[in-house]
């Protein structure tokens, strides 16, 4: 019998590391080839990953939620026969290699963790570890690992970096603990020196129960998966981006009246016509005559990126949240064929078996709340794209046609903008000529290629 070490293979082009959604087994178990070990989450997709060999399971590597590194340890197996010796320690490696005491510190401290409970086991490392302090309530580490996107939210909030405990794998900060950072109490310095009054923290409870109320109850559910996702996504698009919201009204009476004339031969043909495909070829034909729309900003480089194809996310909400599959190369496709890339992309994105390059590289985004659309709603954009169309219930109301009042099918547009690139009169022709489209959508004929 040999133990063997099974490593994150890697899992996509320019994927560094992969949070664990779930272990589909446990020490003790004994699996086979191929058999489904963790499903482990990247920023592009959920994977299942499976053993490469048959063996006892005798170690599983990091808790549900945590960040697993390329080539990091998963599971350790115990294997018939000759099998390779274990390496040392991963930490014991990383600080090796890079001659860095941030990485050792930073394993130092996840180790501990794991070993107990996580304030007790930060709080004595803070007293013993190179770098990092701590005095009364406050705390400071002189040399914080964080990822560049979390450095820069600090900095947006004016938040020194050194000053918050990391809740991270590897004693990393990660962007919760930036956007839940709560500065020292009065007195407590900062950099390590001891404090010249002490201050207690009181907890208030939900809904005004008090302390120890057995009537009341939580359940906390850890954040992981798409969720997080979503949250870190999310988080980063508000801070990033600066939002401004542009909202009209859009007679879709004609748009309604044609869909039901196509709708039957299109079912013929093996698509399902709703009104989204007609809603692609409208944006893709606004952003044709506003490609400014159609862009991203490289930040590192400062330089505004023109892209000359059309990839259209479409949200998508799942039992695991909201995703966002991408139609691509939408200008260059009819109806039936979005039609048909929406309902399979869709699908596969509900049953949880969308493929990484399925939900990426999008370069404008709708989102369809449909019959539960409500009035409208100010739409995050889908960042690093710059634009963003929320899509609303259609309702029966009062319209004016030629000076008289007549009965029309009435939708809301809302779309969201980023101010850093598109300027509040480009947005607002942009979503008017989204708007003329889906008003006269014969018109989109002139527009096919």
């Amino acid at each position: 019998m040999a133990r063997w070490e099974f490593k994150l293979p890697d899992i996509g082009e320019g994927i560094a590391e992969g949070e664990i959604v779930s272990w589909l087994v446990r020490p003790g178990d004994a699996v086979t080839e191929d058999q489904p070990v963790v499903e482990v989450m990247t920023d592009k997709a959920t994977v299942t990953i499976t053993a490469p060999k048959a063996g006892v399971v005798l170690e599983t590597r990091g808790r549900v939620g945590e960040i697993v590194a390329v080539h990091g340890v998963l599971v350790v197996f115990e294997l018939e026969g000759a099998g390779v010796p274990l390496a040392p320690p991963s930490h014991a490696r990383a600080s090796e290699a890079n001659g860095s005491k941030d990485i050792a510190i930073a394993s130092a401290i996840a180790r501990s963790v794991d070993d107990g409970p996580a304030a007790t086991a930060v709080g004595d490392l803070r007293e013993t570890l190179p770098g990092m302090k701590s005095a009364g309530r406050a705390y400071y580490n002189d040399r914080p690992l964080a990822t560049p996107a979390t450095r820069k939210l600090a900095r947006d909030l004016s938040i020194d970096l050194r000053n918050i405990p990391p809740s991270g794998p590897d004693g990393r900060v990660t962007k919760t603990d930036v956007e839940g950072f709560t500065l020292p109490a009065p007195g407590a310095d900062a950099r390590g020196t001891e404090p010249s009054t002490t201050t207690s923290t009181s907890t208030s409870t939900t809904g005004g129960a008090a302390a120890g109320d057995a009537s009341r109850s939580e359940e906390r559910v850890p954040m992981v998966g798409i969720r997080r996702k979503i949250a870190q996504k999310m988080t980063l698009s508000t801070h990033t981006a600066a939002h401004y919201t542009f909202v009209d009204e859009c007679d879709a009476t004609a748009l309604k009246a044609l869909r039901a004339r196509l709708k039957g031969a299109a079912e013929a043909r093996g698509a399902a016509l709703t009104f989204l495909p007609f809603v692609v070829k409208a944006v893709v034909a606004a952003l044709k005559k506003h490609p400014i729309l159609n862009t991203t900003l490289d930040e590192t480089h400062n330089e505004i990126v023109f892209r000359k194809y059309f990839h259209i996310g479409i949200a998508t909400a799942t039992d695991a949240g909201l995703v966002v599959p991408v139609v691509r190369d939408a200008d260059r496709k009819g109806l039936l064929e979005i039609a048909r890339d929406i309902e399979r992309l869709s699908s596969e994105a509900r049953a949880g078996k969308a493929r990484p390059e399925d939900l990426s590289g999008s370069t404008f985004t709708i989102t369809s709340l449909g019959a539960k659309g409500g009035l409208f709603a100010t739409p995050i954009i889908n960042f690093p794209e710059v634009a963003i169309l929320g899509v609303h219930q259609m309702k029966t109301r009062p319209v004016v046609r030629d000076g008289q009042i007549a009965i029309g099918d009435v939708m809301l547009l809302s779309l969201s903008f980023d101010h850093r690139i598109v300027d509040g009169h480009v947005g607002a022709a942009f979503a008017l000529d989204v708007i003329a489209y889906l008003e006269a959508p014969e018109t989109l004929l002139l527009e096919m290629v």
